[in-house]
């Protein structure tokens, strides 16, 4: 194993009921008046927010509730919340919803601890985070891992900029996770959410580091096995209770660090992927799917080996060259993501196809004008963004 340091301090509150137990937690970490933020009104529609509402006031805890944040979470949103929650003196915050609703909790919980600098700042790095407010979530929707992970994204409308934050402090203090809570989720979001899992999974999966990490490989080799099972018989029954635990547990497992153990992030088509979301609105995990293959086809001649090692782990393809058994992994891989109904090329996204100028724009964007270089894995060259996007414009 190569050198590393983890650790994750998410206490993880798992099984039917968990959202239960909300109140006795919060207390005893020391919450007084909380700050519940929630998405597009499900958790209102359910009777999620109010059982935990009567939960709260049952247990003598104040609260202030505000709703409305939207996928690809909003700074304006978030400011808006922040400048509440300071005026109500919250002292902490529980996120109700998926990855947008948590991202935007643990954006919240830094600008109020830090009432003098705004979030945006922090999130570019003009401002140093070095304090923030405990943050909990009911997970939802099993997809982001933002629940266990040290990372967040915010979108800036006025920008049109998407960016991610990676940072010890925006790990949650709790996760309670119940699967039932999924059981409303529409069959489309499943896959979006199934994908995203994946996707957090093989951008650690492709890295630059050349040596065994061997428990690590297995244990996202075994990871992404069990989410597409899992999504396979989610998209037949929304309702199965042990597909969709798996789903759930393995959403918190891909983005909290253990399937990278010992090696760099690369997450290129997370990158590649944000300004198309920014511009465009385009759910999450469908931008990456629509990228992924464009990606790998791109990277897998900088390390044949790795990708045909993916290739016979995964789909067990053992006969050719290493070249061979590493495009028939990303044929592969992209039949199983046209079978669950995500696309695999930006004309799937409902966009359209792009013009050259457009697609010049996403690569300045998502390089900063060739400053910077994505991913570890091959670092990526505004001229590198400009072809993966043009092999995926159809």
């Amino acid at each position: 194993m190569q050198s590393f340091t983890y650790h994750c301090p998410t206490e993880i509150i798992f099984g039917r009921g968990a959202e239960d137990a909300v109140p006795a937690k919060l207390r005893a970490a020391g919450a007084r008046r909380v700050l519940i933020l929630h998405g597009g009104g499900s958790a209102e529609r359910s009777g999620l927010l109010s059982r935990i509402e009567m939960n709260l006031t049952s247990a003598g805890l104040a609260f202030l509730v505000m709703g409305g944040v939207q996928p690809n979470p909003r700074v304006t949103f978030v400011r808006e919340a922040i400048r509440e929650g300071l005026a109500a003196d919250v002292n902490f915050i529980l996120a109700i919803g998926g990855g947008s609703v948590i991202d935007s909790a643990k954006a919240v919980a830094h600008g109020i601890a830090n009432p003098d600098v705004d979030i945006w700042d922090i999130w570019t790095k003009k401002a140093e985070l070095t304090r923030t407010m405990p943050v909990a979530s009911v997970l939802t929707i099993p997809a982001a891992g933002s629940e266990t992970s040290d990372s967040a994204v915010l979108t800036n409308e006025d920008t049109g900029q998407k960016l991610g934050l990676n940072a010890p402090l925006n790990r949650p203090v709790f996760a309670f996770m119940n699967p039932t809570l999924a059981f409303t989720l529409p069959r489309e979001q499943i896959a979006v959410g199934a994908s995203d899992i994946m996707m957090h999974t093989m951008e650690r999966f492709f890295t630059d580091v050349k040596e065994p990490n061997v428990f690590t490989d297995r244990v996202a080799i075994d990871l992404l096995r069990t989410v597409m099972e899992s999504v396979r018989r989610l998209l037949v029954s929304r309702k199965d209770y042990d597909a969709m635990s798996e789903l759930m547990f393995c959403g918190s497992v891909s983005h909290n660090d253990l399937t990278g153990l010992g090696r760099g992030k690369d997450f290129s088509v997370h990158k590649l992927s944000h300004p198309l979301s920014a511009h465009y609105d385009v759910t999450h995990g469908r931008a990456l799917t629509a990228l992924w293959g464009s990606w790998a086809r791109f990277a897998y001649p900088y390390d044949p080996a790795r990708f045909a090692q993916f290739a016979a782990d995964l789909f067990d393809i053992d006969a050719g060259t290493d070249e061979e058994r590493a495009r028939a992994g990303i044929r592969h891989m992209e039949e199983f993501f046209t079978s669950i109904g995500m696309p695999t090329s930006i004309g799937g996204l409902g966009i359209g196809t792009l013009s050259a100028g457009t697609i010049e724009q996403l690569a300045d964007d998502a390089t900063q004008e060739d400053r910077i270089r994505i991913g570890v894995f091959h670092p990526l060259t505004r001229a590198d963004a400009i072809a993966i996007y043009t092999a995926a414009n159809h």
